[in-house]
């Protein structure tokens, strides 16, 4: 049978991000408890609750052999506390960047969930069922992990490897002409070191002027403008998400320019990036801005 507890820091009730409060134990009440799967969730900013004690439990609990896992952002304070180092791991796809950045040591992918030896990790929502179902299929078998698939109506099973979004939805719909995603790779892979636009249409094998007229006809955009909003919107997740210094953020994002990169982050978002800091760090409150992801 199984059996689990909630424990945090300090112990009493968790306000869940739906609203729903979890009663949970103290860390030093389950501290010294031997355990077979430790499972960490810390929501929207991982900073609020990472910590030397918790660092510590969990180093202890991994050399006891027991399998420590996180929950999207969670993988973060498994980094943290060293656990995640050359081990290949996953977060929420809007994390990835701040993950690649503040721990370039683990191997970070857009996997709904990985098992790399005792390490788990998850990017989150409904991946999490599959990753527990994947759980018990390892230590129990198929029978008892699709009895408990069909028990709460989990009509497919999706294996480690599975990426977190489809393919063929990448990046703006399957109906978006291949020269458009071809192009849109080049830019995805030159965030940090812009390419120009002609460059761009050459590894994409097309003229500038066809470019420019299938993503005006596609996109709604010219191509530099989108290559701009990709390279901000990646910016607004290392804003949000990390405490970088706001000129390596801008660095990290295409911009030699401070001046020029708070003019269009402000220009795109509506506010400055040190405003945008300190807003975003609200916990768990969905976004309206877009949020730019990166097409397989």
């Amino acid at each position: 049978h199984f059996r689990w507890r909630f424990a945090s820091i300090n112990g009493g009730d968790c306000l869940a991000s739906n609203g729903m409060t979890v009663h949970t134990e103290p860390l030093p009440a389950v501290r010294d408890d031997a355990k077979d799967l430790v499972m960490v969730s810390s929501s929207w900013a991982p900073e609020m609750y990472s910590s030397r004690p918790l660092h510590s439990a969990l180093r202890r609990w991994a050399r006891q052999g027991a399998i420590v896992g996180g929950l999207d952002t969670g993988a973060f304070i498994l980094a943290e506390a060293g656990l995640l180092a050359g081990k290949r791991a996953t977060v929420h796809y809007e994390h990835i960047d701040a993950m690649n950045e503040l721990f370039p040591a683990v191997e970070t992918c857009e996997d709904l969930f990985v098992f790399d030896d005792n390490r788990i990790t998850c990017c989150g929502g409904v991946a999490a069922v599959d990753c527990a179902l994947n759980i018990i299929k390892n230590t129990h078998g198929d029978r008892l992990a699709n009895g408990a698939a069909r028990y709460i109506y989990h009509q497919s099973l999706r294996p480690p490897g599975s990426n977190q979004v489809p393919a063929p939805v990448e990046p703006l719909g399957s109906t978006v002409p291949k020269v458009v995603k071809d192009a849109i790779k080049v830019m995805e892979e030159n965030l940090e070191e812009p390419v120009t636009i002609p460059q761009i249409s050459a590894r994409s094998n097309v003229s500038q002027r066809h470019l420019d007229r299938l993503f005006a006809q596609y996109v709604k955009k010219t191509p530099a403008l989108y290559y701009r909003d990709i390279r901000l919107d990646r910016a607004r997740g290392l804003v949000t998400q990390t405490d970088m210094p706001l000129s390596e953020v801008a660095l990290a994002s295409g911009f030699s320019s401070h001046v020029h990169f708070s003019r269009a982050y402000r220009q795109r978002f509506g506010l400055a990036p040190k405003t945008d800091r300190v807003e975003g760090r609200i916990p768990f409150e969905f976004r309206a801005w877009p949020m730019h992801r990166k097409g397989r």
